[in-house]
This record gives structure tokens, C-alpha cells and sequence, in this order.
């Protein structure tokens, strides 16, 4: 245990220090990876320990981007109505865009939304007891159902462009490398703290439960528990982690479109805690960073094969590592553990 909080410590020292050893455009794209892990957190929380399979958190997503793009489009626009409003024929910005004027707003919205959003749909499902495969695919329509409407509204909300043409936050200019870095910080900065709230509800009576309910949620309900209640917290958590890190993503990459928040990206979600296992919250952290590291690596040095290169490479891992490269870790731990004993059966031995 002490060794697995010093790594901890480690590796969290070691992504606040990036800026010192990472070039501008590789520290982007960390940031925007640890965007990334943050959602991935939230999927091993659902996934891993209540067994909620959900392949629609890229709605959560891109609410929580669409919010704060919302703030830095009006702060770009200086007064004046969005560009893609003026293409669009609007003459007045609608009633619910107002309110985003206020960065504070933009950054409760960007938490509120996703987790109402995801409280109503999981209360209803789960109160009548649908779940497994029948949750997942309700959880993809409610994607195409946004999709659709967020590229539909095209005076609302850009269409397939999405929000883009961003200036500033907080009157800094974001194409300060110095805002940048500060941006990036604060990211890390939210991924520790999830991180350790997450680690904390699962090491405790609350991380009980949700397992027991991941393995036998009727017998959870013959003891007297309401696995109705703990499915929604631990849903609306998540969907509130997804809309932090949707928040910070359009902070460090200046844009977001329905794209973003399609089918793909949220079944991408699934597949970074998949690799990097879900039973384990720093196991999903790791998966997020390694598959989007190797997605970035084989899309700039193999552009026509990197699609089939990264299928490959996950179904290696699922079908050889089936508990993600924390289960490798595991092993490796198991093992040397066991030597550890051994060596010391035999000393005691020689000692008598």
C-alpha cells in the first residue's frame, strides 16, 4: 500500500512537472490526454466497480465543453453576436445563451448539466431494473439524439462546425504559452483531485456496495439496499467528471463540435479504461494516456494503417490481458511477492 501511494505521489509530480521537460505542442496534447483520463476515471467508477457498461459519456462530454465554449465564444465576440449567429441570421442572441456571459455560470453549467442530465436518465432506467446491454444501447441513442440536435440547431450552436475562434479566458489571452501552462496545471490539478475523491469512495463502505452490486445487485437488494440510489450517485458522478474534463478540453484545444460527442469518442471512452483496466482507477488513468499516446504516434508515422494499427493493438490487449495493463502490474506484484516469501521460508529454515 505504501509503495502504491508513493507511485502515486510520483506520477503525479511528474505530469506537474511536464512544462520543464515537454515541448509547447507536446504538452498540449499531455493536457489534452489528461482531459481524457479524467473521463476515464468516471468510466472505471460505472464500469469496473458497479458494472454499468455506458457508451453515451460523450454527451457528458460535450455538454460540459459546449458550456465553457459557450463563455469563450461570447467573450471573443466582445459585445457583439457569435459569428456563426450573424451567418446563421440571428439577430438577437437567444435567451439561454445570456447567462454564459458569466464564467461562473459556464463552469457550473459545464458540472450541472451532465450530472442532471445523466440523474434523470439513470433513475429511470435503473428504477425499472433495465441494465446490462439494454442500458448501453439506450445510452448510444441518447448520443444520436443530441448529435442530431446540436447539428440541427445550427444557429444555436454552429452545427458540424461546433464552437470555435476562441481569444481569451479571464481577460489572458489563450494563446499565451504561459496561459497554456497554466491551464494545463489546473488540469493535472483536477485529475489528482478526482483521482483521490474516486479512491476514496472505493476503498470505503460506499466502494462495498458498488462492487457487491456489479456481482450480485439482487442479493445487494434482498439486504435491505436500494441499488437504485447507488447506481444513480455513482452515474451522476461520473457524468460530472466527464463535464470537468469537457470543460478543461475546449480550454486547452479551442474547440468542440457534435463530432466530439458522437458515438466514437464515447465508445473510445470505454475502450481507455478497457486497456487500462477497469477495476483499477490509476489502471484507467494509464489507459487513457497510453491509447491516446499511441493514437497520436501511429497517426503521424503510419497515416494510412494507424486505424488498423490501434484495433490491433486492443484487441491484443483484450484478448491477452483481458484486466489491462493493471492487471499486468498486479501479476508482476503477485509474483514477486511470492518469491519474497519463499526467500524468506528458506531463511528460516537454514536459521533452525
Amino acid at each position: 500500500m505504501v509503495n502504491k501511494r508513493w507511485g502515486y505521489w510520483l506520477f503525479f509530480v511528474a505530469l506537474f512537472l511536464a512544462p520543464f521537460y515537454l515541448t509547447e505542442f507536446r504538452l498540449s496534447l499531455l493536457g489534452k490526454f489528461l482531459c481524457f483520463a479524467i473521463v476515464a476515471v468516471g468510466i472505471s467508477l460505472i464500469w469496473g466497480y458497479t458494472g454499468i457498461l455506458s457508451l453515451g459519456h460523450g454527451v457528458y462530454f460535450g455538454l460540459g465543453a459546449y458550456c465553457m465554449a459557450m463563455y469563450l465564444k461570447l467573450e471573443a465576440s466582445r459585445g457583439h453576436l457569435p459569428d456563426f449567429m450573424e451567418w446563421s441570421s440571428v439577430r438577437e442572441l437567444p435567451w439561454f445563451w445570456k447567462p454564459f456571459a458569466h464564467p461562473m455560470v459556464a463552469i457550473a453549467a459545464a458540472i450541472a448539466l451532465p450530472t442532471l442530465l445523466a440523474a434523470l436518465l439513470s433513475y429511470f432506467t435503473f428504477k425499472n431494473r433495465i441494465q446490462g446491454v439494454y442500458f448501453s444501447l439506450l445510452s448510444q441513442a441518447v448520443v444520436v439524439v443530441f448529435v442530431t440536435l446540436f447539428i440541427g440547431k445550427q444557429e444555436w450552436t454552429g452545427g458540424t462546425n461546433g464552437l470555435t475562434n476562441f481569444s481569451t479566458v479571464f481577460g489572458f489571452s489563450l494563446s499565451s504559452p504561459l496561459t497554456q501552462i497554466v491551464l494545463y496545471w489546473l488540469t493535472t490539478a483536477c485529475l489528482a483531485l478526482i483521482f483521490v475523491a474516486a479512491r476514496r469512495l472505493t476503498s470505503g463502505r460506499l466502494g462495498k456496495v458498488l462492487i457487491a452490486i456489479r456481482d450480485a445487485e439482487n442479493r445487494v437488494r434482498f439486504l435491505g439496499f436500494n441499488p437504485t440510489v447507488y447506481k444513480v450517485f455513482v452515474y451522476s458522478l461520473s457524468a460530472a467528471f466527464a463535464g470537468v474534463a469537457g470543460a478543461l478540453f475546449v480550454l486547452q484545444v479551442g474547440l468542440i463540435s457534435p463530432e466530439m460527442m458522437g458515438i466514437i469518442p464515447s465508445i473510445e471512452m470505454v475502450l481507455w479504461a478497457a486497456v487500462g483496466g477497469r477495476h483499477s482507477l490509476m489502471g484507467a488513468i494509464i489507459g487513457a494516456i497510453v491509447m491516446n499516446t499511441a493514437k497520436s504516434f501511429l497517426s503521424e508515422n503510419y497515416p494510412d494503417l494507424w486505424l488498423l494499427l490501434l484495433g490491433a493493438l486492443f484487441v491484443v490487449v483484450v484478448l491477452f490481458v483481458p484486466k489491462g495493463l493493471a492487471g499486468i502490474y498486479e501479476s508482476l506484484a503477485a509474483v514477486r511477492i511470492k518469491e519474497k516469501r519463499g526467500h524468506e521460508r528458506e531463511a528460516r529454515v537454514d536459521v533452525s
